[in-house]
């Protein structure tokens, strides 16, 4: 396996969602201040309701940026140990297909089925 194409796949997806996370945080600063800024013209329900969803989905897309980010460091750092590409659950190899598809992945299929059935 040749894991220098994957540590550019990986820096490459690292730098997507790095950005991804600055455009959320900017964006969930400036909607903050422009919420306060509206809600002291405006008071009607729906439109707070409306903001308060946006915000909280906003968060919600930030976090999961956040764990993926941290899944990708951690999968630069298997490049580094070694150890990159092997099961965590089984110690097979996991498929290069999967790895394509999801570099940071740390478990083959397998083992994510079962994972997943419970």
């Amino acid at each position: 396996m040749n894991t220098e194409t994957f540590r550019d796949l990986l820096l490459e997806e690292r730098k997507r969602v790095a950005d991804a996370i600055s455009y959320l945080h900017e964006e969930n600063s400036r909607s903050h201040e422009e919420d306060a800024e509206e809600e002291a013209f405006d008071n009607h329900i729906a439109d707070a309701a409306s903001n308060t969803l946006n915000r909280e989905i906003d968060t919600t897309l930030e976090e999961n940026s956040e764990h993926v980010l941290k899944a990708i460091d951690a999968a630069l750092q298997r490049i580094e140990d070694g150890n990159f590409g092997i099961c965590a659950r089984c110690g097979k190899s996991i498929a290069e297909e999967r790895l394509e598809a999801m570099p940071y992945a740390t478990k083959c299929i397998e083992c994510k089925r079962l994972e997943e059935r419970g």
